[in-house]
C-alpha cells in the first residue's frame, strides 16, 4: 500500500464518510423526507458495525443480504454517475490523490439534479429486470 493510501474500514468509513458526509448531505437534500439508503458489498460497508450505524441512522437502509454482490447494473453511482465522472478524471492529469478528489468534487457538484434524479429513478426498472 503506497504512502498516500488509506484502507478504508469501518470505523473510517462511518467516521470519515457517513457521519461528516451523508448526514448532513441527506438532511439538507430530503429534509425530513423519508430517504434510503443502498451501498455495495465493499468490506467497510457489509461489517456489522457499519451496518447497525446504519440502520440506526437512515431511514429506510437496502442491507446486506438485500443487495446482490458485484450488480454494478443496480447501482446508480455505478451505471451513470461514475461513468460521468470517470470521463472527467481520465481529461485531466492529476499530480495527486488531493488534485484527483478536488476535481472529482467539482464535477460532482456540477452534475445536474435532474441527472442525479433520472439514474436513481431507473433503479426501479432495473431492478425489476433482475427479480
Amino acid at each position: 500500500m503506497g504512502h498516500n493510501q488509506v484502507k478504508i474500514n469501518q470505523q473510517i468509513y462511518r467516521v470519515k464518510v457517513l457521519i461528516p458526509g451523508l448526514i448532513p448531505w441527506a438532511r439538507k437534500s430530503f429534509g425530513s423526507e423519508r430517504w434510503t439508503f443502498q451501498q455495495n458489498s465493499a468490506p467497510s460497508h457489509r461489517q456489522i458495525g457499519t451496518q447497525n450505524w446504519l440502520k440506526a441512522n437512515v431511514p429506510v437502509l437496502i442491507d446486506r443480504d438485500m443487495w446482490p454482490s458485484s450488480s454494478p447494473d443496480l447501482n446508480p453511482l455505478d451505471f451513470c454517475i461514475w461513468g460521468l465522472l470517470q470521463a472527467t478524471k481520465q481529461a485531466t492529469k492529476h499530480t495527486s490523490v488531493k488534485a484527483l478528489k478536488a476535481s472529482l468534487t467539482r464535477e460532482w457538484n456540477c452534475l445536474s439534479d435532474d441527472v442525479v434524479r433520472a439514474a436513481c429513478a431507473s433503479f426501479r426498472k432495473r431492478l425489476k429486470l433482475v427479480v
